[in-house]
């Protein structure tokens, strides 16, 4: 059963690519004609059909199995492929092929370069890991992360989402990934604190995308201040303009802000003291090189701005007591990982209970 966010398309009758690459549009319309569709090329445009009696569905199918294996992945990028177009007015025509995804999408989406079945076909929910306080063991929030399931196995939230970036619809997969989150929490989350990822690449306006956000925070009767959004350094690090416009619409709702990965060298501090973030979470890879005193120096030098700015520090990672302390001892306020709990699809407390 298709997930209503990621239809998958259906069988083809007609093709109409597009591209201002020169030599790219002879290559697809030889390919068809060899199998034999009819290929009617005009300059910049390349139009597909079946002219063949009986007609053969499986076509089109084997004609974008051939442009992924004969086209480079640059070249897939620059075409557009409008399916089944209409026989409108000029201008609709137009408009239908300039919102028309690129040739790499649409293979992504029709099971060709990717396995987009497991994104359509999953069954999609959000698990919940507790973050804890190292001076006292209480916990004090639970970060959400994005698992599926197909066939009776777990598809873990990375897979998820290059599957969905593969097929044009990350921001579709970001959007569900946060308001399935805050909806699952609502009912036990209590006081906590609830940490939900999110990509400012998704988030196009932010008093458009984030709307559906806004109101999932409300239905599920959580207070604005419990919201800590994760954005990971190095989204962050890509448009800083697009970035801060998303994080003040975060700051207006009364949701705070979590730069997550934080990692080694002056561009994790400069980052920091830039963006001004509510919590900082740093990099596992970082907290499990706290063995090393060049490791803890970086991590003292971010607790030190982190904690000069007002925010809270989280060590992520965090696997056994030694590391746990060696965190304290340095600092950090919070501690994430599997000494203190493994993601669930509840809170663990409620789950022994």
């Amino acid at each position: 059963m298709e997930h209503p966010y990621f239809p998958l398309p259906g069988r083809l009758s007609r093709l109409l690519l597009a591209s201002p690459v020169a030599h790219v549009l002879p290559l697809v319309a030889r390919a068809a004609t060899e199998l034999g569709l009819n290929a009617e090329v005009v300059p910049g445009l390349v139009d597909v059909v079946d002219d063949s009696s009986p007609l053969d569905a499986t076509r089109f199918d084997r004609l974008l199995a051939r442009l992924a294996l004969d086209l480079s992945p640059a070249e897939t990028d620059a075409v557009r492929v409008a399916t089944d177009p209409g026989d409108d007015d000029g201008i609709a025509f137009a408009a239908q092929l300039m919102a028309a995804p690129t040739l790499s999408v649409e293979l992504a989406r029709r099971g060709v370069t990717a396995e987009v079945g497991v994104l359509a076909e999953a069954e999609l929910y959000p698990v919940y890991q507790p973050v804890v306080d190292l001076a006292d063991g209480r916990t004090t929030g639970y970060e959400a992360l994005l698992r599926g399931r197909v066939d009776g196995r777990e598809v873990g939230g990375g897979d998820l989402f290059f599957l969905a970036a593969a097929a044009g619809w990350a921001d579709r997969l970001d959007r569900f990934a946060r308001e399935a989150a805050i909806a699952g929490a609502g009912p036990w989350l209590g006081a906590a604190d609830l940490f939900v990822n999110s990509s400012p690449e998704a988030v196009y306006r932010p008093e458009v995308c984030l709307a559906g956000t806004q109101q999932a925070v409300a239905d599920a009767g959580l207070a604005p201040e419990q919201l800590v959004f994760e954005v990971v350094e190095a989204h962050a690090a890509r448009d800083r303009g697009h970035l801060l416009a998303v994080l003040e619409h975060h700051r207006a709702q009364g949701w705070r802000v979590a730069l997550d990965d934080v990692g080694v060298g002056w561009s994790s501090l400069a980052l920091v003291s830039a963006l001004r973030p509510d919590v900082v979470k740093l990099d596992k890879a970082l907290v499990n090189r706290l063995d090393s005193a060049a490791a803890r120096a970086v991590v003292g030098g971010l607790v030190e701005v982190a904690h000069s700015l007002g925010a809270v520090v989280v060590a992520e990672g965090v696997e056994t007591q030694a590391r746990a302390d060696q965190a304290r001892q340095l600092g950090v306020d919070l501690g994430q990982g599997w000494l203190f709990g493994r993601p669930a699809r509840v809170a663990p407390e409620l789950l022994a209970g």
